[in-house]
């Protein structure tokens, strides 16, 4: 389950979205619970939702219950990089680099309309 960067972190890393972990700092953009922010307390990937601190409902005996979010519906703000996350923002970093070389070069463009 992936989850977009903010903008920021998506010039910074050149990366558009990640796979959402336990500990990133997510801020929620969609939904009820939209603007709020906290960190990721689990990842739930059997329902596909994540659950976030300080989302909770009150139960009627007073429990608290955490709500699950989708995590389409979040923007990550703070990554928790270890070296397992970095080797996958530099080989997506490697990706994006090789989308902007172009089969031809612009002299090859210029000279196949000379004719």
């Amino acid at each position: 389950m992936s989850a977009n960067l903010s903008k920021d972190l998506q010039n910074k890393y050149n990366v558009r979205s990640i796979p959402i972990r336990k500990g990133d700092e997510v801020t929620i953009v969609r939904g009820t619970y939209k603007n709020r922010e906290g960190m990721v307390t689990n990842v739930y990937r059997k329902k596909f939702v994540i659950y976030v601190e300080r989302v909770v409902k009150e139960k009627a005996n007073g429990a608290s219950v955490p709500i699950g979010i989708a995590a389409s519906n979040v923007v990550i703000c703070k990554l928790k990089l270890d070296k397992d996350r970095k080797k996958i923002l530099e080989r997506k970093n490697r990706a994006v680099g090789d989308k902007n070389k172009s089969k031809y070069t612009e002299a090859d463009v210029t000279m196949a309309s000379v004719d």
